[in-house]
């Protein structure tokens, strides 16, 4: 395993002895590449549970990206984080994964392809025996496809609230003490009368980014939508 520092230099590591917080720090192996006619969309995304910016190559990426910044139990988020080598049926083989997550339940190494490429024999093989080596030192594996385009809007939407500045800490809290679980967003909105509706709204989407409440992210983000305080 190699892993690139941000400094610019490359360390090489046994792939089996590494521990998962030696790539914590790590820059991505390689950067995005900007010219005319490409047929992929690449950017950075501010992350609120790095609170820095990752990068991604596709909208897929992207979205993986949303949706970990959403799970509660990640806690590290590293773009490309190191280039993993290996002889395999006799043949040099090399793979850059695409996210490595670490958190409450241990890394996990994620690949994003779209469903029609997984079926391509290289893609096949990359995936294979990367997952082979992920799985065998007690890692996860994820090979991450095109999600619900519901459950992808609602989570891009409530994304628009993750940055915790922009929030009245006292609004927050009262939010948080009130007794807003079975009530509908609707009603949450309006459930401050001495504040300004639009701002308390924002403020339980805002709760809703940080899972202290959760709604039916399958079915559209609505005004009926009941809301529940998460466990």
């Amino acid at each position: 395993m190699s892993v690139r520092h941000r400094d610019g230099g490359i360390e090489e590591r046994a792939w089996d002895t590494a521990p998962a917080t030696f790539l914590h720090p790590a820059a991505p192996w390689r950067t995005f590449r900007w010219y005319e006619g490409q047929r992929h969309y690449s950017g950075t995304y501010w992350s609120s549970t790095t609170s820095d910016h990752v990068i991604y190559e596709s909208r897929l990426e992207l979205a993986r990206l949303l949706f970990a910044d959403f799970d509660p139990s990640v806690r590290g988020i590293v773009a490309q984080p190191f280039l993993l080598t290996a002889v395999v049926d006799g043949q040099p083989c090399r793979h850059i994964p695409d996210y490595l997550l670490t958190g409450d339940d241990g890394p996990v190494v994620v690949d994003v392809k779209p469903a029609c490429r997984l079926s391509r024999p290289e893609v096949e093989r990359t995936l294979g025996w990367t997952r082979q080596a992920v799985q065998a030192r007690g890692w996860r594996y994820e090979v991450f496809q095109e999600p619900s385009p519901v459950v992808l809007a609602n989570i891009r939407f409530l994304a628009g609230y993750r940055r915790p500045w922009l929030f009245s800490p006292q609004l927050v809290e009262e939010l948080r003490s009130a007794q807003l679980d079975g009530m509908t967003l609707g009603h949450a909105a309006a459930c401050r009368p001495g504040r300004p509706g639009p701002l308390v709204r924002a403020a339980v989407y805002h709760l809703l980014w940080n899972g202290h409440f959760t709604v039916d992210l399958g079915r559209p983000l609505s005004s009926s939508q009941v809301l529940r305080r998460a466990s």
